[in-house]
């Protein structure tokens, strides 16, 4: 019989569609197969620690309640979508250890106001969908570099050998101005040119240029016409490890614009 990994895999997910949670797609079906996987390789997380695009604040935060609000911050979809609720519990123990690991950003807790965005239970809806394990997010400071937020994706790697599974959910390609319904399940030219390079650099595990040359291109600057959505990858690549294997749980695109790669450092 295999021994269960101890250590917790990085994993960054591109979310896409708030419709996703409520969808049954490739994607999805992916993220099922994602969760089947973690629960038969890996130990029972003490929690997941979530870097969702969809919370940007002043200054660095980490969830602290004990039960988290779901929170619908979207407009426009359907009933259903705004009728799931993501039941998992908080880990204020969590936020308060990650807080007091951190000396340097200041780490502030938030026990009333935050709880879980959709970038967060949208995709673990799909792999976690028992909402069993405890979640807590941590926030994206919006004035800082690209570099503050993968050198402290590193301060936080100390938490995969204690139990905490840590995510990023957001999109290495997210151009909402520039969808296009003729490309329903394909990526226009400089999308793909875009993924392509990060997952070449990715492989090689060349860090540096994904935190300095993202912005260098056109294709770059197209993809990224935000910070919020990349920033994530930032922290889960921070937090991996030279020895951790590579895989990419998903590659395709959705509406021409939105790149749905998933790496997982494990």
């Amino acid at each position: 019989m295999t021994t269960k990994k101890e250590r917790m895999p990085a994993i960054f997910l591109g979310h896409g569609s708030p419709m996703n949670a409520i969808e049954s797609n490739d994607f999805t079906k992916k993220l099922e197969k994602l969760g089947q996987g973690l629960r038969r390789d890996y130990s029972r997380p003490k929690a997941v620690l979530m870097i969702s695009a969809h919370w940007e604040t002043e200054g660095t935060w980490v969830t602290g309640m004990d039960h988290p609000k779901t929170i619908h911050d979207f407009y426009g979809f359907p009933k259903a979508l705004y009728d799931v609720r993501y039941p998992a519990d908080g880990n204020a123990s969590l936020a308060d250890e990650i807080a007091k690991a951190i000396k340097k950003p200041r780490v502030n807790i938030d026990k009333k106001q935050w709880g879980l965005d959709h970038g967060t239970w949208s995709v673990l809806k799909h792999i976690f969908p028992e909402a069993d394990i405890p979640v807590v997010q941590l926030s994206l400071d919006r004035n800082q570099s690209y570099e503050y937020h993968y050198e402290l994706g590193k301060k936080i790697r100390f938490l995969r050998d204690e139990g905490v599974m840590i995510m990023g959910s957001g999109n290495i390609v997210h151009n909402l101005r520039m969808m296009s319904r003729k490309h329903r399940y394909l990526g226009l030219d400089w999308a793909i040119e875009f993924d392509e390079w990060v997952k070449d650099k990715l492989l090689k595990r060349e860090d540096a240029p994904l935190v300095s040359d993202a912005l260098k291109t056109q294709a770059g600057k197209f993809s990224i016409p935000t910070d919020e959505h990349y920033l994530p990858l930032l922290y889960v690549l921070g937090s991996s490890l030279e020895e951790d294997k590579i895989t990419f749980d998903y590659e395709g695109f959705e509406l021409g614009s939105l790149s749905m790669r998933s790496v997982r450092y494990y």
